[in-house]
Parts: structure tokens; C-alpha cells; sequence
């Protein structure tokens, strides 16, 4: 299965944001944004090239990336997504944002089985987790409301989940899941909303970037 495996905060400076892509450590003094928000590259540092003012193609652009990015989509898979949005009744950049958001691999990060979407994408591949008791290793798989997501039993015993277990309800919960820190499971209980997904984007710009 294709990722991106480069430098996680490179990623964070080219969109002159944090994207959280490496957990806890983006939180702490080690985050190379903190020392470096400037954009890679030699002229990254250039105070004419920041100043540049950017087109409407450049804008939709950096949103379209900083999305794929957040959640770990490359650009073939993302634009599936995009279409699919479109299908769908609603607004297509909402619809696009509810469907990442709907990712088992997201949704473990969610629930606080993970300090990031690449590390919770890494412990659904390795198996760790079920959904409605069946054992799944595909981070795309989309959840519906209703569904448990269950760590296994076997997972359980390891120490990672053992520690886990400990940290989980420390970081907020989503109100359209309900975790059970005791079991270390989780429910899907609604479709999530738009203004239930807290990533800071504006989902029109990439309407209008596909639109062309």
C-alpha cells in the first residue's frame, strides 16, 4: 500500500502550519517548526520569496495538500475521495471531509489508540484491530455508524496497549464515538458533522481546485 515516507515536518513547513504528523512530539520544544516555520528549500528562508502574494490557484492548491497530508491520502486515492464527495448529496467539500474522517485508520487515532493517523495506520496494518469482531488490516476501510472498533484480544497483552490503556480519556473524544477505555473499544455512533471535525481548513478551496 503506497504512503508517503519522507519527512513528516518537512510537510508541516511547506504549509506554514503544524499538521500534527508526529503525535506528541509536535507539542513539545523538539518540533522542528518551532525552529525552522520557514518553507524548505534554498529560497525557503528568503524574505521576498514569503512575501509573494499567491494566486487563487496557489491557495486552492496548498489547502488540497495540507488536507491529503493530514490524513495520509496520496494524490490518486484523494481525488477517488473528491468524486465520491461529489455523488453524494450535500456539499462535496463536507462530504470529502466526513468521508477521511470516516478512515478506520482515523478513527483510531480519534479514540486515542494512537498519538498519530501514521502511527494508528501502522497498528491497523500489523492487525491489532477489529471491527464488529472481525480482524482487518486495511487503514482505508470506512466505518459506519454502529460499528465497534475493539482492540484484540491478543493485542491486548502486548505492552504498548497495556500503556495505552492508561493514557486513554486524557485526550478529547469526537461526540459522534463513544470509547470504552475498560474493553479498549470504541463505537461509531453518527456520521460525523462538519462542525464535529476540528481540522482547520477550508474545504471550498478544494471544490474550486478540482472544479477547473
Amino acid at each position: 500500500m503506497a504512503r508517503y515516507v519522507g519527512p513528516s515536518c518537512k510537510l508541516c513547513r511547506r504549509e506554514g502550519v503544524k499538521l500534527y504528523l508526529k503525535g506528541e512530539k509536535c507539542f513539545s520544544e523538539h518540533c522542528p517548526f518551532e525552529r525552522r516555520s520557514y518553507p524548505p528549500g534554498q529560497h525557503g528562508k528568503s524574505a521576498a520569496f514569503r512575501r509573494r502574494r499567491a494566486s487563487n490557484y496557489a491557495m486552492q492548491l496548498r489547502e488540497k495538500q495540507k488536507v491529503r497530508r493530514i490524513y495520509g491520502v496520496l494524490e490518486r486515492q484523494f481525488r477517488r475521495y473528491f468524486h465520491e464527495a461529489e455523488r453524494r448529496s450535500g456539499l462535496s467539500g463536507e462530504n470529502l471531509l466526513i468521508l477521511l474522517e470516516c478512515r478506520l485508520d482515523n478513527v483510531v487515532y480519534r479514540l486515542g489508540f494512537a498519538d498519530s493517523r501514521a502511527q494508528a495506520r501502522q497498528l491497523v496494518q500489523h492487525g491489532h484491530f477489529t471491527i464488529n469482531g472481525r480482524k482487518t488490516t486495511i487503514p482505508s476501510l470506512a466505518v459506519r455508524p454502529g460499528d465497534m472498533v475493539s482492540v484484540r484480544p491478543g493485542s491486548r497483552r502486548s505492552k504498548y496497549f497495556k500503556e495505552r490503556k492508561d493514557l486513554l480519556g486524557k485526550r478529547t473524544v469526537p461526540s459522534w464515538l463513544d470509547l470504552d477505555e475498560d474493553n479498549l473499544a470504541g463505537r461509531v455512533s453518527a456520521v460525523p458533522t462538519r462542525q464535529e471535525i476540528d481540522v482547520p481548513v477550508q474545504e471550498q478551496l478544494i471544490v474550486e481546485f478540482y472544479s477547473r
